[in-house]
């Protein structure tokens, strides 16, 4: 049985300064590396980017904040780029969603190549598939890593890292939220988000 840590989404553009961005998300990016230098319990330390190429209606001109949104995490830019704050020494893969789609689950992400988060060689719309590779869900690297324990951080809670949850607690992972290292929009929905999790089986703590 192994444990892996989920970090949702620490970009640029979702912290102080960025085109989409949430009260509090550069601070979280601290608090996340300071979680993972203090915690060595995690056998598994995963991130995953938007990484938006031509996701249609998710982006628009005069956006809902609902279901449409600024324009936001456009692959390769410095906007979807991880956040300064957050140590990415540790990461052992990244997964990149919603190239054209809205993709708020991690569990949409796919597997981005060693040398593209390396070196950056690859072109922004490129990918593994692309290059007649498999690609590779986050669901896929988890059961191949036997992981069965997953803790998830990062932002925001009443999106992506609401779906994550979900998604990791209806695949099967025993699924923990760590309250401390998320941030949200509206304090009232990330409370209301939460006693959903709560409601449906996943430990916030």
């Amino acid at each position: 049985m192994a444990k892996a840590l989920i970090i949702i989404d620490v970009q640029n553009d979702f912290c102080e300064g960025g085109s989409l961005a949430v009260t509090g998300g550069a601070a979280v990016a601290s608090e996340i590396s300071e979680l993972v230098s203090q915690a060595p319990d995690f056998d598994f330390i995963v991130t995953t980017q938007d990484w938006h190429v031509d996701p249609g209606t998710h982006f628009s001109e005069e956006p809902n904040f609902r279901t449409s949104w600024p324009v936001h995490c456009v692959a390769g830019t410095k906007g979807a780029a991880l956040h300064r704050n957050l140590e990415t020494e540790d990461i052992d893969a990244y997964f990149r969603k919603g190239k054209f789609d809205a993709a708020y689950s991690g569990f949409d992400g796919l597997l981005a190549p060693e040398d593209e988060v390396a070196v950056g060689e690859r072109e922004a719309h490129e990918s593994a598939e692309e290059d007649g590779e498999s690609p590779v869900s986050l669901d896929d690297w988890l059961r191949e890593n036997d992981v069965d324990d997953v803790v998830i951080v990062g932002i925001a809670t009443e999106h992506c890292v609401r779906a994550t949850a979900l998604d990791a607690l209806n695949a099967g992972y025993n699924t923990t939220v760590l309250r401390d290292y998320i941030a949200g929009i509206d304090q009232d929905a990330v409370e209301e988000t939460l006693e959903e999790l709560q409601d449906a089986g996943v430990e916030v703590k």
